[in-house]
């Protein structure tokens, strides 16, 4: 059998014109995965728009880095699911090494001059580069946080001027799909904790792979860095008669079950010990040492007793016992707790957890109205298989005032496609049901000014502030408290390197005007890095955000 060039196997479109057939082909071994290894063919492409690299898929066998080897295999379309983009790959049956010394490969750096800001031609030169050698250079600044799995994304060094104050990169509302490169390192052993705002000390290289809608660098490591510290925020706000402080948190799927293999779904994403972990513990630290012991707490993904098992069980009592059990370790408010359980399996979330929104709130401080507590939207079509707002009404102890506050948990954007799908790159089809929601919260909110009475939605929006999910909730009636924030402090979550906010606090546009509302956000979370290989290192994947009202 003849050689065939890896250019005339990858072709100039994403699916290879030879799908299907048995080719042998030769390149030199420029990286491994746990999958199998890459190869280059060492005289480059004369197509921009053609790589002149491809993955051979070898579960069983390496490839010695930097040798001339032949393969022959058959040419795959590999699709992980049919919404995405094919990565052609060739299933290897033999292998055989010409030269363990081959041609030297240059990488193809990744700089500010490089990467396209349009997303179609981001789209294109990412395509032509996939399978060859890439890097970037020494300089380059962490912009997202190590996270358990090993995957990195940086600002190349000429990128900098994007960064914000805390070292990252603020969501661009006019380019909201800017791409950053990033990498994975599969051993954890060589895969450095990193935060927010550190430094690439020398070059990266390696294979660029396309795996879970992104792209990224194949690197084998280990790495040389320089950590940022980062101390997680604190408020100045002490607790007093004039004012209620509301603190949001993000439970992250909490619960005080380790669940049982035989009763999950997936047994590597669904089971966790977040007792055995800290995770209470350190939830509580947070609420006390961050949020100062604020009189409610808005929680949100808040499992029920046995967490991700797959029964009937929706009761999470366990759950609220243990975080206040924490809290009076650290010699913290007697909080009481307040929820309305889903029905089993009916509100979306991690299968089994029965993720739902609830309330601490200390009883010295603020008297949980009887019978207020109940959830919007339940024979809401767009609140089917979704989260329920749970609305509570608290009454000041020192003022006799009311508040209202509304927890919500938007529909998800799990299903958003990538910036790389081959079919309506970034469309999210859960966009108009989270208008919908709006929709629905905002006729409450509209009850609530009729009456006259205060009240502050909080939570997570899963969307940005600039979203027509927020301007359809807000209408003309309401403030939304971020935009109070200094634009470089707007953010409470990092999504692949993009600093972004997903929480909002909402209230009308009476209580901002007359001065009564304060609002911060405790950064930490999404700009500290997690060990790399160890789920439960961090209490949660949003900032906290707190909201200092005086109600009336």
């Amino acid at each position: 059998m003849k050689l065939t060039p890896i250019q005339a196997i990858q072709g100039p479109n994403i699916e290879s014109p030879l799908d299907g057939e048995i080719v042998r082909t030769r390149g030199v071994a420029i990286g491994n995965t746990r999958k199998g290894y890459f190869i280059q063919d060492a005289s480059g492409s004369d197509d921009p728009d053609v790589s002149a690299g491809i993955f051979v898929y070898s579960r069983h066998r390496e490839a010695p880095v930097g040798a001339l080897i032949e393969v022959e295999g058959k040419v795959l379309d590999f699709f992980k699911n049919e919404a995405d983009r094919p990565t052609t790959q060739i299933k290897a049956e033999e292998m055989s090494v010409i030269d363990m010394h081959g041609p030297t490969i240059a990488p193809a750096w990744f700089t500010a001059d490089s990467i396209p800001a349009d997303a179609r031609e981001l789209a294109r030169y990412l395509n032509g580069l996939e399978g060859m050698l890439v890097g970037v250079q020494a300089g380059a600044v962490f912009i997202a946080p190590s996270n358990p799995f090993g995957d990195y994304v940086v600002a190349p060094a000429d990128l900098c001027d994007a960064l914000n104050s805390s070292g990252g990169v603020l969501l661009d509302p006019d380019n909201p799909e800017r791409w950053f490169p990033g990498f994975r390192i599969v051993d954890y052993d060589k895969a450095p904790n990193v935060n927010v705002g550190s430094t690439l000390h020398e070059a990266v290289t390696g294979p660029l792979n396309y795996r879970s809608a992104a792209y990224q660098i194949a690197v084998t490591g280990p790495i040389r860095t320089a950590c940022k510290p980062v101390q997680p925020a604190s408020t100045r706000w002490k607790p007093d008669d004039k004012h209620t402080t509301i603190l949001t948190l993000n439970g992250f799927n909490l619960d005080t079950c380790i669940e049982h293999p035989s009763r999950v779904s997936n047994e590597r994403r669904d089971i966790d010990d977040d007792v055995g972990d800290g995770r209470f513990d350190m939830l509580a630290r947070a609420i006390l040492d961050q949020a100062g012991g604020p009189d409610i707490v808005a929680l949100q993904e808040i499992q029920d007793n046995d967490g991700a098992e797959l029964t009937k069980v929706v009761d999470a009592s366990k759950t609220y016992r243990q975080l206040i059990r924490s809290i009076h370790k650290l010699h913290g408010p007697a909080y009481a707790w307040a929820e309305i359980p889903p029905i089993a399996g009916d509100d979306g979330g991690q299968p089994g957890g029965n993720i739902r929104n609830a309330f601490l709130y200390a009883p010295d401080r603020v008297e949980l109205i009887d019978d207020s507590l109940r959830r919007i939207g339940i024979d809401a079509a767009a609140f089917e298989g979704s989260r329920k707002p749970l609305l509570a009404r608290f009454r000041v102890t020192a003022t006799g005032n009311d508040l209202v506050v509304i927890n919500i948990h938007l529909a998800s954007k799990r299903h958003q496609r990538g910036i790389f799908a081959p079919e309506q790159p970034g469309f999210d089809p859960r966009l108009h049901v989270r208008v919908e929601q709006a929709q629905v919260i905002r006729a409450t909110l509209l009850e609530l000014i009729g009456e006259g009475v205060d009240y502050y939605v909080t939570g997570d929006f899963n969307d940005v502030e600039f979203s027509e999910t927020l301007r359809v909730m807000m209408g003309d009636e309401s403030v939304n408290l971020l935009d109070t924030l200094l634009p470089d402090d707007r953010f409470d979550y990092n999504h692949r390197g993009k600093l972004q906010a997903l929480m909002h606090g909402i209230v009308s546009k009476r209580q901002v005007e007359e001065g009564r509302v304060a609002y911060e956000a405790l950064h930490g979370n999404e700009l500290i890095g997690g060990k790399p290989g160890e789920l439960g290192t961090k209490p949660t994947d949003h900032a906290y955000v707190l909201a200092r009202l005086v109600v009336r």
